[in-house]
Parts: structure tokens; C-alpha cells; sequence
């Protein structure tokens, strides 16, 4: 029960704070609609014990839910597109999460220092908007998620993600906003 508490408080702060950013072609009732939407799917998958939340990102825009990370098993990815597909107020859940079995703590903080390099390069680029991106290392492999205004965005994340020191392979998971 204090978990279930903890985590909704943790997320609503999360999600209350997201429509700060300004968002292209939304309004402020729908930037709160979609915090809202990604704090009920975030707690969803909290409370589920099929699956690993804190491994798994939540974005949403206009309704559409797109769930990246890494999880161990095909039950627990699908497990996750079901929980959220029964929130209230998603329209479509795009799937994103990638499979991976455990890391080991050295391999972890190298990822790390990996995925500092690649927000770093991101933010130094003029053409790549950073703050839309969500980026998560696991053994060398860059996973990019969340939404983006642009094709041209989403292959130049990829294109500066894959030059940064350390970056095995890069895994362009980013949406390009509908419009």
C-alpha cells in the first residue's frame, strides 16, 4: 500500500511537471491530458506484477502512448502494452520496449558514462531538440525514445547518438508526432 502511495505521488510530480515544456501543436489542456495519461499508465504498471516500471519510460502525446526501456521477456513486454492499453483516456500504445537480460553493476556504470556522453553530443547539436528525447544505455546499446516534430530529427539523433565514444549500436525508437 505505501508503495502503491509512493509511486502515485512520484509520478504525479513527474507528470505535473511536463507540460512546462512546450510542446508543438497542443494546447495546455492537452499537455495536462497527457501528463495525466502518462501518470495512470505509469501507476498501472506499478501496480502490476507482471511487469518492471522503473524499466519501463512512458511518454504520451495526443492521446498516443509510447512505452521504451528494456525488459527481460516477451511476457513482461506484452504484459506492459496490455496494462496500458486499459487506461483510461489512450487512444493507440506503440510499443517500443526493447528485450534484454540482466546487466552486470560494471557494465551499468559504464552504460552510464555512455549516456551522459550521448545527451551531451544531443544537446550540443543545433537540429536535435534533446529535451524531447529520452536516452538508456544497456551493454553499449543507445536506445532513443520518445517524440519527436521531425524525420530529419529522429535520423540525426540517431546520426549523433552513433558517433559518441562507447555507443555499440544505436536503437532509434523515436515517434515522429503525427500531425
Amino acid at each position: 500500500m505505501t508503495r502503491r502511495i509512493l509511486a502515485t505521488v512520484a509520478t504525479l510530480i513527474v507528470a505535473l511537471s511536463v507540460p512546462t515544456l512546450s510542446r508543438a501543436n497542443t494546447t495546455a489542456g492537452q499537455d495536462l491530458d497527457d501528463s495525466a495519461i502518462t501518470a495512470r499508465v505509469k501507476t498501472a504498471l506499478m501496480d502490476n506484477k507482471n511487469t518492471h516500471a522503473y524499466n519501463i519510460h512512458v511518454e504520451t502525446y495526443t492521446g498516443i502512448v509510447s512505452l521504451a526501456g528494456w525488459v527481460r521477456t516477451q511476457e513482461e513486454k506484452d504484459a506492459a502494452t496490455h496494462v496500458a492499453q486499459t487506461v483510461s483516456g489512450v487512444k493507440e500504445v506503440r510499443n517500443q520496449i526493447s528485450l534484454h537480460a540482466g546487466t552486470p553493476f560494471s557494465t551499468k556504470v559504464g552504460d552510464s558514462i555512455v549516456t551522459s556522453r550521448v545527451k551531451a553530443a544531443l544537446v550540443d547539436n543545433k537540429d536535435v531538440k534533446s529535451h524531447e528525447m529520452k536516452i538508456d544505455t544497456v551493454d553499449g546499446i543507445v536506445q532513443l525514445s520518445g517524440f519527436v516534430s521531425s524525420q530529419a530529427m529522429k535520423e540525426k539523433a540517431a546520426k549523433v547518438a552513433a558517433s559518441v565514444s562507447g555507443v555499440q549500436s544505436v536503437d532509434n525508437q523515436l515517434i515522429v508526432r503525427p500531425e
